[in-house]
């Protein structure tokens, strides 16, 4: 395996922060997830196309629960600025993100009619509703939680196989997508939020719950790498 080294935005982990501490938690997770054969498959090329076309079916049908997560996120939030920041996230997955993807799958054979028939995958269900469920059970502190294995993690991957993707790796705009200036600035907006809700929500006094979470939503995480290269046995 790849032994790249990933060095997170000091914004995304900052020092002393709660998501440092989840993210210490859960290092044989992060470095699993991060690392992971279909990561490194992305970054070289070799990632079989059948199982980057599954995988991108299934972002489809996990964005759209992303979606419905942020606007509970807006009804479990306190405070007029945490529900405009979630109606805000909501709206740029629906109205903004979504028709990003649509057009990028339909560069690979894939349309918006066929994605949206998708069956869900199992990893795909037991995420998105492990996130909701989150949610649902606690506060917008954990759901944000839960939320941010995906949102940071994104932005870790993008970052660090964009010093090494060439024009002629056929993921290099998968990659390019995650490592821009605006996917990195929602990944640091994110995390300031998470900050901020910890330090209102008493995330330290509640920290062994929430390490859990991330833990868990990690390997989660995880699963749906795995879940995109048994495509290619399908």
């Amino acid at each position: 395996m790849n032994k790249r080294e990933f060095a997170a935005d000091p914004a995304l982990f900052p020092s002393g922060g709660i998501l440092e501490a989840l993210r210490d938690h859960a290092t044989d997770e992060w470095r699993a997830y991060l690392h992971h054969p279909f990561v490194e498959g992305l970054a070289d090329g070799s990632l079989p196309e059948a199982c980057f076309r599954h995988y991108l079916a299934q972002d489809y049908l996990f964005l759209i629960h992303f979606a419905r997560a942020y606007a509970l996120a807006a009804y479990k939030s306190d405070s007029l600025s945490d529900i405009r920041n979630a109606v805000a996230a909501c709206a740029a997955i629906v109205d903004v993100e979504m028709g990003l993807h649509v057009e990028f799958c339909r560069g690979w054979g894939l349309t918006e009619a066929e994605m949206e028939n998708t069956l869900e995958d199992t990893a795909t269900l037991s995420y998105t509703r492990y996130v909701l469920e989150r949610g649902l059970a606690g506060d917008v502190l954990d759901l944000q939680v839960a939320l941010a294995p995906c949102v940071l993690g994104y932005a870790e991957i993008g970052a660090a196989l964009s010093k090494e993707a060439v024009s002629q790796n056929p993921y290099a705009a998968w990659i390019e997508m995650y490592a821009g200036d605006e996917y990195q600035q929602v990944a640091r907006d994110a995390a300031a939020h998470i900050e901020n809700l910890a330090a209102q929500q008493g995330g330290r006094d509640r920290l062994d719950s929430l390490k859990r979470t991330f833990s868990e939503a990690t390997r989660l995480e995880i699963a749906f790498w795995e879940q995109g290269l048994a495509a290619e046995k399908n």
